[in-house]
């Protein structure tokens, strides 16, 4: 419960504290959002486990991880504002909560649950297909066996997030194939539950071709655990200036966006099974028996 407490304190302080990452959003020039809230020094010593192993131990937990979110439900609450840095207020904001749940069929399903009219438009840009994929899917990043042929994961060292020990990696995509999202950043990994707990990074690729640009702020996510046992999302947020250089009769221009995105309310998702007998619930009264009726299951006359 100790841990599960603190690591919720830090989330809080790093909320104000990133409010300083306006990072320029280039792949050769990466900046992470600051970190200088609630974090140890970093302890650049080899440890005590060979890494190959520590990876490999991790990254099959976190296909573990993977696994059990399948089966939760949670709220999630995303806002996208842009910033007018003259006047330091919100000029266009996309703000959308939606229930990830699951289908009668046990399908999983995606329920809006408020969404008001967008006005991010009035702050110079529009949401693309890869800011929803974001949202939604990628800054929910997970290392496992399956994605991890498509990276370099490099030790750093140990560093403690307030009570948790974590090993300390940084994540580089090898090669990025078409119409695909890479993660690039670093990650900590609890010692104990060997899960990712913070991701402080960017996903690529951005589209820099004037006239076409699909850029995209740096963000970090953090996690808490949950039901005593998985680390799972609980908060990301992403921000920086966007350079958008203009092309094609647009007009050069720098966007200050934010981005803030709470993962609440997790269940465990379990079915309800109805035991119909001749047409009557009997869920809670227990299976019938063959005493006093016919073979057929039909009631005496």
């Amino acid at each position: 419960m100790m841990r599960f407490q603190t690591i919720a304190v830090i989330m809080a302080l790093a909320m104000s504290a990133a409010i300083a990452g306006r990072a320029q959003t280039s792949q050769d020039s990466f900046t992470p959002m600051p970190l200088d809230s609630g974090f140890g020094p970093l302890q650049v010593t080899q440890p005590t486990v060979p890494v190959d192993k520590i990876i490999k131990d991790f990254t099959a937990q976190e296909a573990e991880f993977r696994e059990a979110l399948k089966h939760y439900t949670y709220r999630r609450t995303a806002r996208v504002d842009t910033i007018d840095d003259d006047t330091k207020k919100v000029n266009g904001e996309y703000y959308e909560e939606d229930d990830v749940t699951f289908r009668p069929n046990g399908g999983r399903w995606e329920k809006v649950v408020y969404a008001p009219p967008s006005t991010i438009e009035n702050g110079g840009i529009m949401m693309s297909r890869s800011d929803f994929d974001d949202i939604q899917r990628n800054y929910q990043f997970v290392l496992t066996p399956d994605n991890m042929a498509e990276y370099d994961v490099k030790y750093v060292g140990k560093q403690q997030i307030d009570q948790v020990d974590c090993y300390v990696f940084d994540v580089t995509p090898k090669q990025m194939q078409k119409n695909k999202r890479y993660f690039k950043g670093r990650i900590w990994v609890d010692t104990q539950a060997l899960e990712i707990v913070v991701t402080n990074g960017w996903m690529l690729p951005d589209d820099t071709k004037p006239g076409h640009q699909d850029l995209h702020p740096p963000f970090i996510t953090w996690r808490q655990q949950i039901d005593g046992h998985y680390w799972f999302p609980v908060y990301s947020k992403g921000e920086g200036i966007l350079h958008f250089t203009g092309g094609n009769g647009q007009t050069a221009q720098d966007v200050h966006i934010r981005e803030l995105i709470k993962y609440s309310d997790y269940k465990r998702f379990g079915t309800s099974t109805i035991i119909l007998y001749n047409g009557a619930d009997i869920t809670k009264n227990g299976a019938p028996t063959n005493k006093g009726a016919p073979p057929d299951g039909q009631p005496k006359k």
